[in-house]
C-alpha cells in the first residue's frame, strides 16, 4: 500500500508520547508534519520525534498539499471545529476521543465533505487484545455474555490541566467514561436501551471526578462501570458470561513493548489460563486501519454516525445525573 502522509494538529501529550511514536512504527504511513500555535513549539516537537516539517499554525499545515490525513488530539471543545476545518481542506481526519462535548455538536460533522473519512480515535477497537476478546466471545468461549464491568482511574488535581476545566469538556465521563461505553458496544455488538448514573463533582473544578454508570443493553446484558480522575491509577475489564469470564489485564493503556494478557476462566472460580498475545502497538494498528480506508483497501469500520451514537449515550448519562432516573440515549 502506498504510505498515507499524515500531519499532526498540536503537540498534545497523547500524540507526542503515544500516538505518533506508534504511527512511526508502520511502513503504511508517514508522519510528515506537525503544527502548533507557536512555530518554536512545533519545531521542537518535530526535532524531538524526527518529523520533517513544522508549522506555526494549524491553518498553514492544512494548506500543505502533501498531507492526506491529520490526527487531531486538541482539547475536547476544539475537536469538531478543527476536524471540520481539516475536512474542508480535503484532509481525512482521525480525531481523538471524545469526538465532541455533546451529540448535537458531534452532528455538525455531518456537514463535512462526503469524500473525506472522519473517525473517532478509539484505539481499543483495533487492539490485538480486544479483537481476541471479541473473537472468544463470538466463539462462545464464555457462553452467553451477560455483563461487562469496567474500572478505570487516575489521579489528576492539576488546575491547569484541560481535564479539570468544565468549560472545554473536562471531567471523567468525557475523558475516560467514553471507554466503557465503547468497549461494551464493541463486545455486545449492540446499543444500550437505557442508562443511569451517579456523579461526584470536584467542589473547586466543578468537573465530575468520579462517575458510576449502568447501561441496559436488553436481553439480560448490561454494562457497569466506575471511572475517576481522582483515585489511585488502576484499570481492569471483566466480561462475564454463562460459562466463564474474560479479564483484560491492561485494557486501555496497553503497553506497546510487552505482550498484552487476558485471563480466561471457565466454571471453576479463579481456575483458568492467562492468554499472552504478541507484542503490538494499538496506536499503530489504529492508524493503519484508517489508512486502509483512505486507500480504499477496506470499508471504514467506524465513522461519524458511530461517534454521534457514542455521544448520545454520554449525553444520556449526564441527563441521568440531573433527573436521577433512567434515561434513553
Amino acid at each position: 500500500m502506498k504510505p498515507v502522509k499524515w500531519g499532526i494538529i498540536s503537540t498534545a501529550n497523547i500524540g507526542m508520547e503515544k500516538v505518533i511514536p506508534g504511527m512511526m512504527k508502520s511502513r503504511d504511513l508517514e508522519v510528515v508534519a506537525i503544527a502548533s500555535r507557536k512555530l518554536k513549539t512545533a519545531r521542537q516537537a518535530a526535532m524531538e520525534l524526527g518529523i520533517p516539517k513544522s508549522y506555526g499554525s494549524y491553518e498553514e499545515m492544512l494548506e500543505d498539499p502533501e498531507i492526506e490525513a491529520v490526527y487531531n488530539p486538541l482539547p475536547n471543545h476544539l475537536h469538531v471545529p478543527l476536524t471540520l476545518m481539516a475536512a474542508r481542506a480535503g484532509k481525512h481526519v482521525l480525531c481523538e476521543k471524545p469526538i465532541a462535548i455533546t451529540a448535537k455538536e458531534a452532528a455538525q460533522l455531518r456537514k463535512a465533505p462526503k469524500d473525506v473519512n472522519i473517525a473517532e480515535a478509539f484505539m481499543v477497537r483495533h487492539a490485538t487484545q480486544w479483537l481476541e476478546a471479541k473473537r472468544l466471545v463470538k466463539k462462545g468461549r464464555i457462553g452467553e455474555v451477560r455483563a461487562v464491568q469496567v474500572f478505570f482511574s487516575y489521579f489528576n488535581r492539576d488546575p491547569k490541566n484541560v481535564r479539570n476545566n468544565p468549560a472545554i469538556g473536562g471531567g471523567g465521563l468525557l475523558d475516560i467514561g467514553c471507554y466503557p461505553i465503547t468497549v461494551s458496544r464493541f463486545i455486545f455488538d449492540a446499543e444500550p436501551k437505557r442508562v443511569t448514573a451517579t456523579f461526584d463533582r470536584d467542589p473547586a473544578f466543578k468537573v465530575d471526578r468520579t462517575a458510576g454508570g449502568l447501561a441496559d443493553f436488553g436481553n439480560s446484558r448490561h454494562l457497569s462501570f466506575t471511572v475517576s480522575t481522582q483515585m489511585a491509577p488502576f484499570q481492569r475489564v471483566q466480561i462475564g458470561g454463562t460459562k466463564g469470564r474474560i479479564e483484560i489485564e491492561i485494557p486501555f493503556n496497553a503497553p506497546p513493548d510487552q505482550p498484552n494478557r487476558m485471563f480466561v476462566q471457565g466454571m471453576d472460580m479463579n481456575v483458568g489460563e492467562w492468554i499472552e498475545l504478541p507484542i503490538s502497538d494499538q496506536y499503530m494498528l489504529q492508524a493503519e486501519a484508517f489508512g486502509r480506508a483512505i486507500r480504499k483497501k477496506q470499508k471504514p469500520a467506524y465513522g461519524i454516525e458511530d461517534a454521534i451514537q457514542n455521544m448520545k449515550i454520554i449525553d444520556a448519562f449526564f441527563r441521568s445525573e440531573k433527573s436521577g432516573k433512567w434515561e434513553k440515549p
